[in-house]
């Protein structure tokens, strides 16, 4: 069913627009004009038009969540496609319009059959493919995952992996030390799947030489299907699974920061008030800028629901007002919050709006390589429109250019 056109007014922030009185028409799933509401067409009609809800709302792009494992009681690694669909769907009434699917290390029987399952999920439009967030990551910092299924970078259970997910595998994390890691990469962005540096005890070269690597291979692999902007490798929730950054030992954070700084890497923020302190989002942000910073969730079956006790992966997680741990170390197991949950939280932290907005859609999307569709607001891309009140509180979800959350 083709939606009739759809318009909408209020104050317009993206990643790289800032309209206080804008108008959006959206036409089908595509945006037909993003400006100001006076240069409108239509603007004489639309003052008595109460759907463009008079200007009381701001209108953001929709967002776009690099690393989640699950919503609603649904994890990405149960290896069934409804499941996936059903935690897909959640987000996107959240307004999380496009996501990866993170797989948490497992057999490797179960990894395959987790992939099999996302992969008809990403066909469908649901998800915009799968992340594997291990099993190559160092036991020294496994987090969340099981530390008997951890295992070194392996060519041959890669081609494997490769070979269940087809196309929508986009993602990987590794941890560079291992045996392995250099070749690995190779093979990643020969087939066109992101490094995500993470779980790592890497020193400082290390890490440094993983990203470098990755973001050549990354070049080359955008020249050859003539892509003039390549791809960024990524690193894994920043902070959160490596060695803490020491002056004598600065290890795998002053290297992200230095690759993030100069344009060749972005890292992943759960700027979400658990796991970092608001100080150190702010800190972030003045740093390397809101252009190499890709705020993320990481959320995991418990988001949307109640404390209580779930499952990441194969490991029993009980959440706490709103702390998800795994119930046999304590470590945090992921998190509880929508991305809009995280933008608000970013802002609250003393990051512009504008900021926060640009670090949940633009850049996100820059690294899927779905730049020219999603992640902004112009002409001819994808109607993924956020509207939310003053207080960055979600009113409404507009999806393909068809409410999913309409507006009250």
């Amino acid at each position: 069913m083709v939606n009739e056109v759809v318009t909408l007014r209020g104050r317009i922030v993206t990643g790289s627009l800032a309209i206080d009185d804008g108008v959006i028409a959206v036409a089908g799933d595509r945006i037909s004009y993003v400006g100001p509401a006076s240069a409108f067409p239509g603007i004489a009609d639309l003052e008595q038009n109460r759907p463009a809800r008079d200007g009381r709302y701001t209108l953001l792009p929709g967002l776009v969540d690099l690393h989640c494992h699950g919503a609603a009681g649904s994890d990405f690694s149960e290896g069934s496609a409804a499941a996936a669909r059903s935690a897909a769907r959640f987000l996107h009434r959240r307004g999380t319009t496009t996501l990866l699917a993170s797989l948490v290390t497992a057999s490797t029987h179960d990894l395959l059959r987790n992939l099999d399952a996302l992969r008809p999920v990403a066909e469908e439009g649901l998800i915009a493919g799968s992340h594997l967030e291990g099993p190559f990551l160092s036991p020294h910092h496994h987090g969340a995952h099981d530390p008997a299924l951890l295992r070194d970078p392996d060519p041959a259970l890669m081609g494997e992996l490769l070979a269940a997910a087809g196309t929508s595998l986009v993602s990987l994390t590794c941890a560079a030390e291992l045996p392995g890691a250099q070749r690995l990469v190779d093979q990643l962005t020969a087939s066109g799947v992101v490094p995500s540096l993470g779980h790592t005890a890497a020193d400082t070269a290390t890490a440094a030489g993983f990203l470098g690597r990755a973001a050549l291979g990354l070049r080359r692999a955008g020249h050859r299907q003539g892509n003039p902007v390549p791809r960024r490798p990524t690193v894994t929730h920043l902070f959160n699974a490596m060695p803490a950054l020491h002056h004598r030992s600065p290890g795998p954070v002053a290297a992200s920061l230095s690759e993030a700084h100069a344009g060749r890497a972005v890292i992943e923020l759960i700027a979400d008030g658990v796991h970092l302190a608001a100080d150190t989002v702010r800190m972030m942000f003045d740093l390397v800028g809101a252009e190499n910073i890709a705020l993320v969730t990481d959320s995991m079956a418990a988001t949307g629901l109640q404390d209580g006790r779930y499952r990441l992966g194969n490991l029993a997680v009980t959440v706490h007002e709103g702390v998800a741990r795994l119930d046999s170390t304590g470590a945090i197991a992921g998190g509880t919050a929508t991305l809009l949950d995280v933008v608000r939280a970013t802002v609250a932290a003393g990051v512009s709006v504008q900021d926060a907005v640009r670090s949940a859609s633009a850049v996100p999307a820059s690294v899927l390589g779905l730049s020219g569709h999603v992640g902004d607001l112009h002409k001819d891309m994808r109607a993924d429109i956020v509207v939310v009140d003053s207080e960055l509180t979600l009113a409404g979800v507009l999806r393909h250019g068809r409410w999913i959350e309409p507006l009250p």
